[in-house]
């Protein structure tokens, strides 16, 4: 999957171009992400497997909540969120363990021009269904940081845990958030003129001791400060774990005590 996202990345800077246009009037990209992310597998379009919860008109493009939402959780072994009109589509890819029971996943991204995004899940019986939604944002990717880069090189990696009492019976919530910059490669320095070298989060794994939640493969997409809110089937386990690793090297890793159940 990571080779798959990096190449279809590398396809897709090729192509960007510094003015956002909107989407309507450029050609629809799905069918060929389609191509390069799905293997021209069938996908079942909006019959209830995964819905998308996404903005109509973004606040701010370089920060765009998005969440998926699974109807079965124990259904549902990869969840998929692609920005069609986004110079690496592939945000981020979650692999989900088998006792996960996640039932949403919200993150924030980045969007570059007005796109259609697509919240794609596969299922364990290895079929494929999305729900796409219409965004209307421009210029998220090469917005300039929201923080002094040596505040965010002096806490690169750094991780906050908070818990959340669950909506829903018989699971916890939970939001990992990482200090990260998360550089896309297409901001200016406003000072030197020159741009940002790509410094981006591209793989978490989050455990509950010894069990996986979930594994997520990401990209320049994903917004500064990579941050993570989900809920999971609890294990009895009394640690949460998170392992991290960006492109450039950077290994970070954190452990927090998982508060008692009440």
């Amino acid at each position: 999957m990571q080779k798959r996202i990096r190449a279809a990345a590398f396809g897709a800077l090729l192509a960007a171009v510094a003015s956002a246009a909107h989407a309507e009037n450029a050609p629809d990209p799905w069918p060929g992400l389609v191509t390069d992310l799905f293997q021209d597998r069938e996908i079942a379009l909006a019959d209830g497997t995964i819905s998308l919860d996404a903005p109509k008109r973004a606040e701010d493009a370089a920060i765009v909540p998005m969440t998926m939402r699974f109807a079965d959780p124990a259904k549902v072994k990869v969840a998929t969120l692609v920005i069609d009109q986004n110079p690496m589509p592939m945000a981020a890819s979650f692999t989900f363990g088998d006792k996960a029971g996640v039932d949403f996943i919200e993150t924030r991204v980045r969007v570059n021009s007005y796109t259609n995004v697509h919240a794609v899940a596969e299922t364990r019986d290895g079929k494929i269904h999305s729900e796409a939604k219409f965004v209307k944002a421009s210029g998220g990717c090469s917005a300039p940081a929201g923080k002094d880069p040596d505040e965010a090189k002096a806490n690169l990696g750094k991780m906050k845990y908070r818990e959340f009492r669950s909506a829903v019976a018989g699971k916890r919530e939970a939001q990992i958030m990482i200090r990260h910059p998360n550089a896309s490669g297409m901001q200016m320095d406003q000072i030197t003129r020159a741009y940002t070298p790509a410094h981006y989060v591209d793989a978490v794994e989050v455990w509950q001791g010894d069990e996986l939640i979930f594994r997520m493969e990401g990209g320049i997409s994903l917004s500064e400060d990579p941050n993570f809110r989900f809920t999971y089937a609890p294990n009895g386990a009394k640690t949460l774990r998170v392992v991290a690793h960006d492109n450039q090297g950077g290994a970070f890793r954190a452990e927090w005590p998982i508060a008692e159940a009440s």
